[in-house]
């Protein structure tokens, strides 16, 4: 079992690597940290975790670095001996860590799959116990983590329908994996069920709710004003703002065509446009500017320094980690890739900010977040472009209908907070029991 999964790894690996790592070289910064990978850590972490009991906190990207903040504020105030580490597969998560996080909180790249690497980061951290947040599964990182004794957390599991057909068919490799797991946290009845079906013990799932919604809450302050962005534009107040968020291939050229339609009702009509990923900004930006938009990017307001009111009606966001300071300040929020690509992005900061949110069909990655939205009147969900400029323009000639929409959102959010501190005390009172906690002798 392990043998072929291995081969097949190695396979796959060798085949995807030069594109990997010429993604990682484009984006910049590769060298920081890249030994990492595998498995290679520098004397700062081996002597911060040398002699201590350490966690390990897994978070893929940066979805989970946010449920991970929260995560571990809530450890270090109920056990302040441990040490964290928290890795995390991307870069743009790893630039999400050093900006959230406070310097004694170790920050990694999550080593590759592969036998050597995995031992390698193991010998070096070895953990009292590892968490897994959402269903990240890398087998050999598990099976090691098995053979150490090493109790393993999976928390905020969700395991849509693909996922779990693929779990599903692989069952002869993963099978063993779920059944090792000392604790499951999952947000609903259903991933409760197609936990179990994939080999979890029953007793150890616990029912805790979705952690999105806590980290939601979290209030940040801002590194810039996003006044101060308009007034370099050339407004002098903050303008009525439609904010795109997180939009991907397609979704601008659609928005721009929309947004000059929506600007003949609405002079004061200002469009932000923030693509998921920030390479994407030239593209989004010649998509924008065909569509008749007269656009800035971000990045160029520093050198734009006599612009009047009415050169500029777009902004183009080319940066990480600004988003929520522009749907701060949102008249109206579209989330994006959910109109011409499937999987949707994360509504729930806009909601918790009592935004009114509109979102297109395609919210596979957040089901039952959208729909608990829809269904409560917090958000609007669209069909395609054409009920999508129809609902733009009911929203933005509709002031209350705009405030009832964001004040359902605020509803939904406090309705379902308090996950964090429940998977918390999942994680923490196991290790507390003799039969799981196993101490750093027992275990070399």
């Amino acid at each position: 079992m392990r043998f072929i999964y291995n081969l097949l790894f190695l396979f796959s690996f060798l085949l995807s690597a030069p594109f990997y790592f010429f993604k990682m070289w484009r984006r910049g910064h590769w060298k920081r940290g890249f030994w990492q990978r595998f498995g290679v850590f520098d004397t700062h972490i081996k002597a911060a975790v040398s002699n201590r009991n350490s966690l390990w906190i897994h978070a893929v990207s940066v979805g989970e670095v946010n449920i991970a903040t929260q995560l571990i504020r809530s450890l270090e105030r109920q056990a302040p001996n441990l040490k964290i580490l928290v890795s995390t597969t991307t870069s743009t998560g790893m630039s999400e860590l050093r900006k959230k996080l406070p310097t004694h909180i170790l920050k990694v790249y999550f080593p590759i799959d592969w036998p050597a690497f995995i031992n390698r980061a193991l010998r070096v951290v070895n953990p009292e116990a590892i968490v897994l947040i959402e269903a990240e599964i890398w087998p050999n990182f598990l099976w090691k983590a098995q053979s150490r004794r090493i109790p393993v957390f999976l928390i905020n599991a969700r395991m849509s329908e693909r996922s779990f057909r693929g779990y599903r068919r692989a069952r002869f490799i993963f099978r063993s994996i779920f059944s090792s797991f000392a604790g499951v946290g999952v947000q609903n009845e259903e991933d409760a069920q197609r936990m179990i079906t994939l080999g979890c013990r029953a007793r150890v799932i616990k029912q805790l709710g979705n952690l999105k919604f806590d980290p939601a809450k979290v209030e940040e302050r801002p590194a810039f004003s996003v006044a101060d962005i308009f007034h370099q534009i050339g407004l002098s107040t903050i303008p009525r703002v439609l904010v795109a968020g997180s939009t991907h291939e397609g979704e601008e050229a659609i928005l721009g065509e929309i947004f000059m339609r929506l600007k003949k009702v609405f002079p004061d009509l200002f469009l932000v446009v923030v693509p998921r990923h920030f390479e994407r900004s030239q593209g989004a930006g010649r998509d924008l500017k065909k569509a008749g938009t007269k656009l800035v990017f971000r990045t160029e307001l520093s050198v734009h320094s006599h612009l009047n009111p009415g050169d500029i009606d777009c902004l183009v966001v080319n940066t990480t980690g600004e988003l929520r300071y522009f749907y701060e300040c949102a008249t109206l929020i579209f989330i994006g890739k959910s109109l011409t690509a499937k999987g949707g992005q994360n509504p729930l900061e806009p909601a918790a900010l009592g935004k009114a949110i509109v979102f297109g069909p395609n919210m596979q990655n957040f089901q039952a977040i959208s729909d608990s939205l829809v269904s409560a009147g917090a958000a609007k969900q669209v069909a395609d472009a054409a009920e999508l400029e129809t609902v733009m323009m009911e929203l933005l000639t509709n002031d209350q209908a705009r405030h009832d929409l964001g004040q359902a959102a605020v509803k939904v959010m406090s309705e379902n907070q308090g996950a964090v501190e429940r998977s918390v005390q999942m994680i923490l009172k196991p290790l507390r029991k003799d039969d799981i906690y196993i101490t750093r002798t027992e275990r070399k």
